[in-house]
């Protein structure tokens, strides 16, 4: 069973037509798989946290009680993307297993809402946050090799504590920029196929080759979305990732997390910092 189904263009030609529905049962059943194996690891497993090195006294008294890690812009546009993400799923699979409805036009109203809140997401992040945050740094891949050392029971240093994300963070959020981006500009392109009363109909925009490919880099990225999302909210519900679910809703973290997990000298919030300045104009 190939992964992508073709037909036969009016030319002869071969062309792609979209991806093969089994693949919608693959991302589920791997999403499900790791929920599953990280729940096993963690409960028998693995070992407590250790980070090297401790805040001095004096800096660790001058961290607030609450400390600012959201704004309300951030936390708005996390969950209108969400929403969006959620309604573009279920648009796009419930007819495949036989839940008839509208859901053409729900599914490019949705997919209007996510193009928006991305692009929203681009400028904020670019110009009114910390854009550097959210990548990997020497130190993030430094002590990522010394936690899976640990894990695997060979001696290597105990980790450092983390700036605002720690790696894993940083990771997911460069796979799903991928799966999102992908997603986000081949649907505006096929908007062209369907009648809206925002965009001329053209379906003659592109050749049936480079329609067919798009369409399959579509698939393929909703169905990865679907893994993507559930990993997201099993961390979300996991017990102690709930203070990160909470500052999401509220925009705050205890000081007794950001000190044992953060580096202030990675992620200051006292001072002058990007992020304290955004957080507390």
């Amino acid at each position: 069973m190939g992964i992508i189904d073709w037909a036969t263009s009016p030319w002869g030609e071969d062309v792609p037509v979209h991806i093969s529905f089994f693949l919608l049962w693959v991302s589920a059943i791997a999403g499900l798989l790791f929920l599953i194996i990280h729940a096993i690891w963690v409960r028998y497993f693995a070992k407590a946290e250790a980070f090297a090195g401790a805040t001095p006294p004096a800096l660790a008294s001058s961290i607030p009680a609450k400390v600012p890690r959201h704004s309300l812009a951030a936390r708005l546009f996390h969950w209108i993307m969400a929403a969006a993400m959620f309604a573009l799923l279920i648009t796009a699979f419930l007819p495949k297993v036989g839940v008839q409805f509208p859901w053409v036009t729900y599914h490019w109203i949705a997919g209007l809402v996510l193009t928006a809140s991305i692009l929203f997401h681009i400028v904020h992040a670019s110009f009114w946050l910390d854009f550097k945050s959210i990548w990997p740094d020497k130190i993030d891949l430094q002590d990522g090799v010394r936690r899976l050392q640990r894990a695997t029971g060979k001696n290597a240093p105990v980790p450092r504590r983390s700036g605002k994300y720690p790696l894993e963070n940083k990771m997911y959020h460069a796979v799903i920029v991928l799966a999102g981006l992908s997603v986000m500009i081949t649907g505006v392109f096929m908007m062209s196929r369907v009648r809206t009363p925002i965009f001329l109909r053209n379906p003659y925009l592109f050749g049936d080759m480079t329609w067919g490919m798009m369409y399959v880099l579509h698939g393929l990225a909703g169905v990865g979305l679907i893994a993507l999302i559930m990993v997201h909210v099993y961390f979300a519900v996991r017990p102690e990732k709930l203070v990160i679910t909470k500052s999401m809703v509220f925009g705050t973290l205890d000081r007794d997390h950001y000190l044992h997990h953060h580096d202030p000298q990675r992620w200051p919030v006292t001072g002058s910092s990007p992020e304290e300045r955004q957080m507390t104009a």
